[in-house]
């Protein structure tokens, strides 16, 4: 390792996509505060919990998608700690066997982040501080989330910068779209980060809700803990917080060692065998995944690599480009979706499952491109309409006048009156300054309102000056 190396590892919390809690029959879904609460997720004596297979299984599934080796049997533990957001006292967690270990996620430069367990536990309640932590005079619980089930994915501390850890959960969030365990409108992920630098101790930031504010988090924190080691200061081991509203992070208590929690097996739950006939039941179930898209696609379609991996890190992308495909040429239709339409999205921060266009959309609207019907940028100004949206495209063309100048002679007259308007530029042109074509160009454009295509202007135009 080199010198002042960070390494990074990660705790992802995966909320799984269940219809009811690990442990319980309580609703994963309700909206209205402790309403979904009963006396199992509650620890009332006397109740007793039964694990939900569901999860069991959506959980040896994205073992199975990570490459864990499966363990032959599994059982429960309880991590006892007294907080609010427990009200039994204790976590029921996996601790001594994991469901799975020794998997791993290759990120696009190569490298292999090695992961070094997946395991079932409970989520504890949702903890309100209406003014801020940090100046609330009062907490308020909501126990409608005690109980609900996650997945905890461990890495190996291999990661070695903010970025790296953000490209990580991008392709772990690909692989739960993927795998259909996890429900991007209803489901949260929660990453702990453990950070620290060579030779020195240890910080762990807990609960940050985005990809982005991991990145965030991470970039802080390494610099603060290299400032404490360039001025000779001890780098506590500690667990911190992350303040998005001011881009820190801030103690909150000193950090636990496993032996604090005092893990405990639970004598309620039975210890569960884990059969090959039942893993490999799950395993036919595995659907094809992004990487084996992408080598796919290239070899299939023929399309550019880097289009096919952008293409295939989200399912419902995946599905619109192989409908489209099969209509249209698919490097057009690759290019479309890559370029055009996840350019809208971007912008309108939207994804595609907030909008309403289907792949017929795009095949009407490639067919008319594909013909030269219409121009790309009226193309382009059609996709920005479509995402806000739908309309039928063929009658919006019609409607609007939309339909391409394609008629030489036509063209022709609209270059002569755009260079008889422009001399000094036709002239600038001819003296060597190619810039001054474009600005011809353009008044073309501007006389054919969009509707000529600009590589057929420019070649027009061409002739007629020399």
């Amino acid at each position: 390792m080199k010198e002042n190396e960070t390494m990074i590892g990660l705790e992802c919390h995966v909320q799984l996509a269940t219809k009811s809690k690990l442990f319980c029959n309580c609703p994963t879904d309700a909206t209205e505060p402790n309403t979904a609460t009963c006396p199992v997720c509650l620890g009332h004596p006397g109740s007793k919990p039964v694990l939900n297979k569901k999860a069991l299984d959506f959980a040896i599934k994205l073992c199975l998608a990570l490459g864990c080796k499966i363990l032959p049997s599994i059982f429960f533990s309880r991590k006892t700690y007294f907080y609010p957001d427990m009200s039994k006292n204790y976590q029921i967690t996996q601790y001594e066997i994991p469901i799975g270990v020794n998997g791993s996620i290759t990120l696009d430069s190569g490298k292999k982040v090695n992961i070094t367990r997946v395991h079932l536990e409970e989520d504890p309640a949702r903890l309100v501080h209406e003014a801020g932590i940090y100046i609330s005079e009062y907490t308020l619980v909501d126990y409608n989330r005690s109980g609900i089930p996650l997945c905890e994915i461990v890495t190996a501390p291999e990661l070695s910068s903010p970025e790296e850890a953000r490209e990580f959960l991008k392709k772990l969030i690909t692989l739960l779209n993927y795998l259909k365990i996890f429900d991007i409108d209803k489901c949260i992920i929660r990453t702990d980060c453990n950070t620290s630098i060579k030779g020195y101790e240890r910080v762990e930031i807990k609960n940050i809700n985005s990809f982005k504010d991991v990145e965030k988090a991470l970039g802080y924190e390494i610099e603060r803990q290299k400032e404490l080691i360039k001025n000779k200061l001890k780098v506590e081991r500690e667990t911190r917080a992350w303040d998005e509203a001011t881009g820190t992070t801030i103690t909150l208590r000193k950090k636990e060692t496993e032996e604090d929690y005092g893990y405990l097996y639970d004598p309620d739950l039975t210890k569960i065998e884990l059969s090959k006939e039942w893993v490999e039941k799950i395993k036919k179930e595995l659907p094809e995944f992004a990487h084996e898209k992408v080598e796919r696609f290239v070899r299939q379609y023929k399309i550019d690599k880097e289009d096919a991996k952008i293409i295939a890190a989200d399912p419902l992308i995946v599905e619109l480009f192989e409908k489209v495909a099969n209509k249209i040429a698919p490097e057009l239709a690759a290019h479309w979706i890559r370029r055009e339409l996840l350019r809208v999205l971007n912008y309108n921060k939207k994804e595609i499952y907030e909008t309403k266009i289907t792949a017929q959309h795009l095949i009407e609207l490639l067919f008319l491109i594909e013909n030269k019907t219409i121009t790309e940028r009226t193309g382009q100004k059609i996709i920005e309409k479509l995402v806000e949206g739908p309309f039928d495209v063929k009658a919006y063309i019609e409607n609007e006048g939309l339909v391409a100048v394609s008629n030489i002679n036509e063209l022709t007259k609209y270059c002569k009156d755009a260079m008889g308007e422009n001399k000094k530029a036709v002239q600038d042109y001819k003296s060597g300054n190619e810039k001054a074509l474009m600005f011809v160009v353009g008044a073309v454009m501007k006389k054919t309102k969009g509707k000529a295509t600009p590589k057929e202007v420019n070649q027009i135009l061409r002739k007629l000056i020399k």
